[in-house]
């Protein structure tokens, strides 16, 4: 049943309950399943009349549903039967034994004879677990506690057990506004209407009336007064007159949120005594949540608000926008930012050559810059290094495809401008909308590798704007022009998949948006109407008139939880505003606009706090709560009358468009950071700042979208799988090795780190009952390590915010707290009947930190990371679980690798074992996702890879490691994986050796082995931009390798970090990439240590690259570890 049928059942349900319908209102609850009124279920068991509880609760579950369902209605049937021997009715008792409580003998059958027993007892009560039994009124009050915390927690009910917010006679309403509507339409309406019937639509007969005004030309607002408002529908009809009909706002289909919680309960076996039942589930089950926790940060503020039901739905990745539910008043994160965040410092000025007319930051690399310009180049600038990496001039990839219009166009007048161009959600695409007919799409692999992807003739006339969505899992790329229409794109293939037709002028804008599993699109035309649309061929939704009816473009806030739009008249009168979406009106209007803008004003959000302006020759700065400016800068002056803006998507950068062609980049202090570790990266101080690099191939721009539009902030950044079981984003970054100096004498050397002052490293508070690290990962939010120990012991590190850690993260210049909750309990993981030191541990983290996963050996636990108590356990081994990863599109959706070589995919809200995956032959050591690929990469013990279809399941390639001549491998040697943010290339981590694959053909193009009879290798993983490559090694050296070509670069030797008290057996067993800072890693030792490091502060970096044309490795002064490279393919 679709989204609006599900709520036109809610609003019935009110009627029918306001209308006194009280026997027809639950038999549509049970029939229809959407609603369970726990307060007529808690009257019913109250009142003993079981058949009417057990046939309301047949409408959302049965007996043989799951454990919790199996519990519900055993406890019901025990109450029954116990209540039928308290009455001394045997053969009732009989009856109810034999047809409602035989069934669980099938489950438990030395509990059916226990109660059969029961019926040999004078007074049941004789038996220990029944002995306090008191009456039947109490005993009904004791089992309905324990039934409401299993509904509550049975996954079934999730959504099901909170009722819309509603106001009072709402169907009557939408009813009245709906007269309301057909009462405008009347030819000749009358003042006084009268209204007999719903059956068909009104018409006033009487040409008596002045006509009202048009719908299609009442405002967005629809606050005015309109004619003929009706009064209330005959005697017993409550209608209440509206003012307006107010046309239903798109975020009027979409349900409330659920407010419901849902606290831990043990859904413990069923048994004979009374309804507590403590005892844990020894199958698989649902883990429930506990919406009142989120691990803190600074924007979780409201997300920890969230009602969450079932499952560890806090994470569920929506494709466009992640969208954080808020409760009224809580529309973004409610921890202030003071002004000095805002990025106002002109820490770079960029020359572009032409003047500058739309730009986008990459999503994931924050500081590379897309530019497109009024003559129809476009460039791709790393502001870090003041490196333009790609600069192309317009240029039809195919002119003998394109329309004759096109060429005709073209041969009258080549000039061609930039409207608009934007990223990919994950970076791997870009577009480029053009002034003439086309738009471009490039695919981005990294540094200044771009290629042609797709060239779409997609409009008659100028493309005015360009955007990317993701319907259906599907990437789409959404276009608008001249020609008045919409048209949305397969972003694989080009293929056209619908067109949208209505608006009357040129659409100017599109802004794609994702809510509550609706996905639409605004679009916005040159005679200042809104319209709304959804993938679909059924016409537009809504039609709304934007204030200044011109020039207007669209945007969320980047938690997808407030619209805006800004828009300038052909008088120059410029608006932003906020709308109320629930209403469809104007919430808020800012002030502080210039009275005639000099141009169309184009703006920006940042934080889900500020918005930002140009206009009037600087950039002007609102809170989104406040419709009074809160401050400008004009950056140092030169700028243009309404200068183009763009954020970063953390808001620690602004590139603004400058006068002479220019592009001024401001930052705040975090802006200032990250600008200063990338210019420290840039390694050839031959280069001016802003020379443009060649371009390898003369390939053309690439997709795009107007000069004003705005893409939604939020969209969702592709989820990399590391080698921990994490999830987190990498950067696309393929690592520029830059030219060597002319000097051929310099020859270089790697970077030896052998005493503890040349470089930062700290040794973690330690926990005197760990011996031994064996998983180690940075939490997401960066400020926090998470360890687990051989033993099964859960460690965390928390830095706090200081006078030396304003921004409270984790480094190796602070020490943190080995932290516990006030209760003093540890996480520790089921152990079953192993020996934990001999288990292999596995864990994966929630993206917002709130969850770990975890088992050492024996059942996976599900952790509260701020409680610490264990919320769930389940899939009790044997098999034992030994590598968890999370689907990056739905993570209730877990892959477990497991020591009998299989993988199963778990479905944790249904509680089901989905697909069982059998490739390898023994235990599976590594498991990665790629989104972009849609495959789930597995490693084994047995040295093999193997690359799954994550649609169906199926095993599409297969693979073993090259192991190198002359190496045999331990009988425990591990094979891990992890996906580069490109989603294709694979890092492969093996005792003796690092490689790197391409997924799709499974072929190995880049591979660094240590010499023969040296350290193998214990660890390795990506740096969270993936330019490095952190390896860690038997004899407790750890080297840092440049990503691209597995060469090495700096080497830390033990002495630099451990004591020369220390044994020499100690070494590092794992290894972890800081998820924000490049530069910073941890790692776990075999003593039970932590260590984090950092370079020093002067030098901010790794050592120095080798010089591309200095070759193999062979000049590596190097002890063995690190020494050659036993088989370097050439990189392709």
């Amino acid at each position: 049943m679709s989204s609006l049928s599900r709520e036109l059942v809610f609003l019935i349900l009110q009627f029918l309950d306001e209308e006194k319908f009280k026997e027809t209102v639950h038999k549509l609850e049970q029939e229809s399943g959407f609603f369970f009124n726990m307060k007529y279920f808690e009257d019913e068991v109250h009142n003993g009349n079981w058949d009417e509880v057990e046939k309301y609760l047949s409408g959302f579950t049965k007996v043989d549903d799951n454990r919790y369902s199996m519990k519900i209605f055993f406890e019901i049937r025990k109450q029954k039967y116990l209540e039928a021997l308290d009455k001394h009715d045997r053969s009732k008792a009989v009856e109810i034994l034999v047809k409602d409580l035989k069934v669980f003998a099938t489950f438990n059958e030395e509990l059916f004879k226990e109660i059969t027993q029961l019926l040999t007892l004078e007074n049941f009560r004789e038996n220990e677990q029944l002995s306090k039994y008191g009456d039947t009124k109490s005993a009904r009050a004791i089992m309905l506690v324990e039934l409401k915390k299993l509904i509550e927690a049975n996954p079934l009910f999730r959504d099901k057990l909170q009722f819309p917010t509603l106001k009072n006679s709402r169907l009557r309403t939408l009813i009245n506004q709906s007269l309301n509507w057909q009462h405008q339409l009347c030819k000749n309406p009358r003042p006084n209407p009268d209204i007999k019937t719903l059956f068909v639509d009104h018409s006033c007969g009487q040409p008596n009336g002045a006509r009202a005004p048009s719908p299609a030309n009442n405002p967005l607002l629809g606050s005015l007064p309109k004619a003929g408002g009706f009064p209330p529908l005959g005697a017993h009809g409550p209608f209440q007159p509206t003012p307006a009909p107010v046309p239903a706002p798109l975020a009027g289909w979409m349900s409330n949120p659920s407010a419901v919680t849902h606290p831990a309960v043990s859904a413990g076996a069923i048994g004979l005594g009374a309804s507590s039942i403590p005892a844990a589930l020894k199958h698989p089950r649902t883990p429930p949540t506990n919406p009142s926790v989120d691990y803190p940060s600074a924007d979780s503020d409201h997300v920890s608000k969230r009602a969450r039901p079932m499952g560890i739905s806090d994470e569920v990745n929506l494709p466009v926008n992640v969208l954080q539910v808020t409760f009224p008043g809580h529309g973004h994160s409610q921890t202030f930012i003071a002004p000095d965040d805002l990025p106002k410092a002109v820490a770079r000025t960029l020359n572009q050559g032409s003047s500058p007319m739309s730009m986008d930051f990459h999503p994931v690399r924050q500081t590379l810059l897309l530019v497109g310009t009024n003559v129809g180049d476009i460039a791709l600038w790393e502001v870090g290094s003041r490196e333009r990496l790609v600069s192309k001039n317009f240029k039809v990839w195919d002119l003998s495809v394109c329309s004759m219009p096109l060429q005709a166009a073209l041969v009258k007048d080549p000039a061609v401008s930039v409207n608009r161009v934007i990223w990919s959600p994950d970076g791997s695409l870009f577009g480029v909308a053009y002034s003439r007919h086309i738009v471009q799409i490039y695919s981005y692999h990294g540094g200044d590798e771009v290629r042609q992807h797709l060239e779409i003739d997609a409009h008659v006339g100028g493309v005015n704007d360009i955007a990317f969505s993701l319907p259906n899992k599907q990437l789409c790329v959404i276009t608008c022009g001249d020609d008045k229409t919409i048209k949305v794109w397969d972003a694989s293939n080009g293929t056209k998949q619908y067109t949208f037709e209505g608006h009357e002028a040129p659409v100017y804008s599109v802004c794609p948006h994702y809510k509550e599993n609706i996905q639409f699109i605004f679009s916005t035309a040159l005679d200042g109407k809104i319209k709304a649309w959804l993938y679909d061929n059924m016409g537009s939704r809504v039609d709304y008139e934007a204030p200044g009816r011109w020039c207007t473009t669209m945007a969320y806030s980047a938690d997808g939880t407030r619209l805006f739009s800004c828009g300038t008249s052909k008088e120059g009168e410029s608006f932003i505003v906020e709308w109320n979406e629930s209403e469809g009106a104007v919430k808020r209007t800012y002030q502080g606009f210039r009275k005639r803008s000099l141009g169309v004003v184009q703006f920006d959000t940042t934080k889900n706090r500020y918005l930002a302006a140009g206009d009037d020759f600087s950039i002007k700065f609102w809170d989104m709560d406040n419709v009074q400016p809160l401050t400008s800068y004009d950056a140092e002056g030169g700028l243009p009358a309404s200068p183009r803006i763009r954020f970063n998507k953390d808001g620690s950068l602004l590139a603004v468009s400058a006068n002479d062609n220019g592009i001024k980049i401001l930052a705040n202090s975090d802006g200032m950071r990250l600008l200063r570790t990338l210019e420290n990266l840039s390694y050839d101080n031959s280069r001016t700042p802003e020379a443009p690099k060649p371009t390898i191939n003369p390939i053309s721009a690439a997709a795009a979208a107007t000069s004003a539009a705005l893409a939604d902030r939020s969209a969702s950044v592709v989820a990399i799988p590391g080698m921990n079981g994490d999830a987190r984003s990498f950067a696309d970054v393929k690592p520029r090795i830059t030219e060597e100096s002319s000097d051929k004498s310099k020859i270089w050397k790697l970077t030896e780190i052998s005493e503890s002052s040349q470089c930062r490293s700290l040794r973690l508070p330690e926990n005197m009952r760990v011996t031994k690290i064996s998983r180690l990962i940075f939490t997401n939010s960066g400020n926090a390590i998470l360890a687990l120990a051989s033993n099964a012991i859960h460690l965390l590190w928390k830095w706090q915010r200081s006078d030396r850690n304003s921004n409270g993260k984790a480094t190796a210049s602070v020490s943190p707290q080995l932290w516990q909750p006030s209760s003093g309990i540890l996480m520790t993981n089921d152990v079953a009947d192993t020996n934990p030191e001999e288990a292999v541990p596995c864990f994966a983290l929630s993206k917002n930190d709130s969850y770990v996963m975890s088992a050492s050996g024996g059942k996976i636990s599900l952790f509260n990371m701020m409680t610490f108590k264990t919320m769930a356990t389940f899939m009790p081994p044997p098999p034992a679980a030994t590598f968890l990863a999370f689907h990056p599109q739905d993570n209730n959706i877990i892959a477990i690798g497991m020591d009998d070589s299989t993988i199963q995919i778990y479905n944790v809200r249904v509680d089901e074992v989905k697909s069982k995956l059998i490739g390898h032959s023994k235990r599976i050591t590594g498991l990665a996702f790629s989104h972009a690929l849609n495959v789930l990469v597995s490693s084994g013990a047995d040295s093999q890879l193997c690359v799954w279809n994550t649609d169906g399941w199926e095993k599409q390639k297969t693979k073993f490691l090259q192991i190198p001549v002359g190496i045999t491998p331990t009988a425990q040697s591990e094979t891990r994986v992890q996906f580069h943010q490109d989603q294709i290339r694979l890092l492969v981590v093996h005792e003796t050796q690092l490689a790197l694959y391409e997924t799709t053909k499974l072929e190995c193009f880049k591979q660094w082995v240590p010499r023969e009879s040296f350290a193998p290798i214990t660890h390795a993983t990506f740096s969270c931009d993936s330019q490095l490559v952190y390896a860690s090694f038997l004899d407790a050296t750890i080297c840092v390798f440049v990503a691209a070509n597995l060469r090495p670069r700096c080497r830390i030797n033990p002495s630099a970090y451990l004591p020369a008290s220390v044994s020499s057996n100690v070494h590092p067993l794992v290894i972890a990439a800081h998820p924000s800072e490049p530069n910073e890693f941890a790692v776990g030792l075999s003593d039970g240590g932590v260590h984090v490091f950092e370079p020093l502060e002067s030098e901010n970096r790794w050592g120095v690259p080798q010089p591309a044309d200095n070759g193999s490795a062979s000049s590596i002064t190097a002890t063995p570890s690190v020494a050659a490279q036993g088989s370097e393919q050439a990189q392709r």
